[in-house]
C-alpha cells in the first residue's frame, strides 16, 4: 500500500464524508403540512382534540395509536390545527370536543357518544354504520393539504 500524504488522507475523508450525507439525504422522504379545520363547535369550553392515524388498528378510539395528536381550546365555533412533518401516505383524523379534559370520547352505556365528534371525510355515523373504518375515513396525504370536519353532537339518522 503506497503512503497517502496529509492532503490526501484529508481529501479522501471529506470526499467520504459528502458521499454519506448525500447518501443520507437523498434517502430521506420527503415531508409536507396537513391542515385540519373544524367546524360547528357548539361548547365554549373545554378543548378539541385531534389524533392522526395511519393505520386501521385503534382508529378512532385508541389514542395510543396516533401518529400525531394534539388539543386546542376553544374559541369560537371553528378551529384550526396543522400538523408538520408527516410523511407521505394515507391517513385519518378522529377528533373529540373534550368538555371534561380526560381526552377521549365519553360514551354511554349502549356506545353512543356523549361528547362531540368528528371524523375526516364526514362519514355517516349512525346505529347501522357503527364506529367509522380506517378505509372509510382515510385520504391520500403526498403534499400539503387542507381538511375540513364537521363536528357532530348526535349519531346521523
Amino acid at each position: 500500500m503506497r503512503n497517502l500524504t496529509v492532503s490526501q488522507l484529508t481529501y479522501l475523508v471529506l470526499a467520504s464524508l459528502v458521499s454519506l450525507g448525500l447518501t443520507k439525504a437523498t434517502s430521506m422522504e420527503p415531508t409536507s403540512t396537513l391542515t385540519v379545520v373544524v367546524n360547528g363547535i357548539q361548547n365554549q369550553k373545554g378543548e378539541v382534540c385531534i389524533g392522526l392515524y395511519s393505520q386501521q388498528k385503534g382508529f378512532p378510539l385508541n389514542t395510543k395509536n396516533v401518529v400525531k395528536s394534539a388539543c386546542t381550546q376553544i374559541i369560537g365555533n371553528s378551529i384550526k390545527q396543522q400538523f408538520t412533518g408527516l410523511k407521505h401516505g394515507n391517513y385519518a383524523v378522529a377528533i373529540v370536543d373534550d368538555q371534561n379534559g380526560d381526552r377521549k370520547l365519553n360514551r354511554d352505556f349502549f356506545g353512543i357518544p356523549k361528547e362531540g365528534f368528528g371524523i375526516s371525510n364526514n362519514p355517516k355515523v349512525s346505529i347501522k354504520t357503527g364506529t367509522p373504518k380506517f378505509r372509510d375515513a382515510s385520504f391520500r396525504f403526498n403534499s400539503n393539504k387542507t381538511i375540513y370536519i364537521s363536528m357532530k353532537y348526535k349519531l346521523d339518522t
